[in-house]
C-alpha cells in the first residue's frame, strides 16, 4: 500500500497498546481522501483525491446495477393492505429494530420464471424450506436505510439510490440474481407511503427501512440458489445507542479478532459479516466498552468501528489539520454516511471556517447538515419526498 503515512493521532485514539493509525491518507485505491491544511487565511484548504470507487464501481457489465435485463416493475405492485393497524409507539420510548409497521414488500424469483410481482402484504411470518440456502450458507444480505418526517410534515428518504447500489452489488457477490435498483425504490417508496403515520413526528427518531435479499432453494448443496427473495419491513427508531446521538461511544480494540480482510465480503452488507463479529462485541460489552474497533494487518491499521465507518481527525506532523477516513480496498464498507461526511468535505473546500475548537466543532458542523437534509429544514437533491 502506497502513500504517506500520517503522524500519530492524539493519544485518546490510541486504545490498544498494539495499535497504530495505518496509512488512512488516499493510498490509489480509496474513493475520496481528504487533507485539511492550514491556509494563511481564516479558512481551512481542503485537497481531494478522487481514487478507485469501492464495491459499486466494480459492479458493472452484464448482471451489474445497470445490466440486468430481468426484474420486477414498481407498476406492476400488487397491494393488500392489513384489516387491523397497530398502535403506534411513543418516539420517546423506542427502542432499535424491536416494533415493526403494518406490512411489508415481498418479491420472489426463480430461475426458471424470473421475477414475480411485487407484492406489499400485511406484516408476516416466512414460510420457508428448513433446507434454504440463506439458513445453511449464508446466502443472503440486507440494507438499512431511513425515511424521516421532517419540520413541513412531508417525508423524506435520504439517499436511497446509494442503499440499492450497494445492494444490487451485494446480491452479485452472493450469486443472487440482479434487478432493478429504481423498480425496487419505487416499491418502497409505495410501502413507506402506505405505512407512513409510522414515520414517526419527531426530529430525533425515524422510521428504519430494512430490505432483505436470501437465497431460499429447498437444497443443501452448496451452489448458487436457483430460488429467492427480497422483502422489506419497517421499524420506527430512535437514537442507535442509548447513550443518544451525538455521544461519545466507548470502544474496544483487540487485534485477535479481524471484522474482515482482502478478497472476502467486507465491502458488501451480509449478514455473515455481522454474525461473525457479535463473539467480539460481547467482549467490548464484559469490558464495559460499546462497540469494537476493528484492526487489521500486522501492523494493527483501524479500519472500522462496529456497524459504523471511521473518521479521524488530528494536527499532523506538518501542523496541519488533517480529516482521514480508511480506503475503499475491499475491506471496507461504503456507507451512506462516509459518502455523505466526503461530499460535504468536498463542497466545503473554499469556506469551511477554521476549526478552533477541533474535531467536535467540525462534528457538529457535519451533524447539523445532514439533519438540516434528513428533516427539511434544508432542501437538498439528496432526499427524495415520498409524501
Amino acid at each position: 500500500m502506497a502513500g504517506a503515512r500520517s503522524a500519530e493521532p492524539p493519544a485518546e485514539l490510541r486504545l490498544h497498546k498494539r495499535l497504530t493509525p495505518g496509512p488512512l491518507i488516499c493510498t490509489g485505491q480509496s474513493r475520496y481522501s481528504w487533507v485539511l491544511s492550514n491556509s494563511p487565511g481564516p479558512a481551512v484548504q481542503l485537497r481531494a483525491m478522487d481514487c478507485k470507487n469501492g464495491c459499486v464501481s466494480q459492479c458493472t457489465g452484464p448482471g451489474g446495477p445497470k445490466g440486468a435485463l430481468e426484474t420486477f416493475k414498481a407498476k406492476d405492485l400488487i397491494i393488500t393492505p392489513a384489516s387491523t393497524l397497530k398502535e403506534k409507539p411513543d418516539p420517546e420510548t423506542l427502542v432499535f429494530g424491536t416494533v415493526f409497521t403494518d406490512h411489508m414488500l415481498m418479491v420472489e424469483w426463480s430461475s426458471e420464471c424470473g421475477w414475480e410481482k411485487p407484492h406489499i402484504k400485511p406484516l408476516q411470518n416466512l414460510s420457508l424450506h428448513p433446507a434454504s440456502a440463506a439458513f445453511h450458507y449464508a446466502v443472503e444480505l440486507f440494507e438499512g436505510l431511513k425515511a424521516f418526517r421532517g419540520v413541513d410534515n412531508k417525508i423524506r428518504l435520504f439517499r436511497p439510490r446509494l442503499n440499492m447500489e450497494r445492494m444490487h452489488c451485494s446480491a452479485k457477490r452472493a450469486t443472487l440474481p440482479g434487478f432493478d435498483e429504481e423498480e425496487l425504490l419505487g416499491c418502497i417508496q409505495q410501502l413507506v407511503k402506505l405505512d407512513q403515520e409510522w414515520v414517526p413526528y419527531s426530529t430525533s427518531a425515524s422510521l428504519y427501512i430494512r430490505p432483505t435479499f436470501i437465497g431460499t432453494e429447498p437444497s443443501l448443496g452448496v451452489k448458487k440458489p436457483t430460488k429467492a427473495l427480497i422483502f422489506v419491513i419497517l421499524s420506527p427508531v430512535g437514537p442507535y445507542f442509548s447513550s443518544g446521538t451525538f455521544n461519545p461511544v466507548s470502544l474496544w480494540a483487540n487485534p485477535k479478532y479481524v471484522r474482515a480482510w482482502k478478497g472476502g465480503t467486507g465491502d458488501c452488507k451480509m449478514g455473515g459479516n455481522y454474525g461473525s463479529s457479535l463473539f467480539a462485541q460481547c467482549e467490548a460489552l464484559d469490558n464495559g466498552c460499546q462497540q469494537v474497533l476493528w484492526l487489521y494487518g500486522e501492523e494493527d491499521q483501524i479500519t472500522e468501528v462496529g456497524t459504523m465507518n471511521l473518521f479521524l481527525y488530528w494536527i499532523n506532523e506538518d501542523g496541519e489539520e488533517e480529516l482521514a477516513t480508511p480506503p475503499l480496498d475491499g475491506i471496507i464498507l461504503p456507507g451512506v454516511t462516509r459518502q455523505s461526511i466526503l461530499d460535504l468535505a468536498h463542497k466545503w473546500t473554499l469556506h469551511i471556517p477554521t476549526m478552533d475548537n477541533g474535531p467536535p466543532k467540525l462534528a457538529s458542523r457535519i451533524l447539523a447538515k445532514l439533519t438540516d437534509i434528513q428533516y427539511g429544514r434544508e432542501e437538498s437533491d439528496w432526499t427524495i419526498i415520498v409524501s
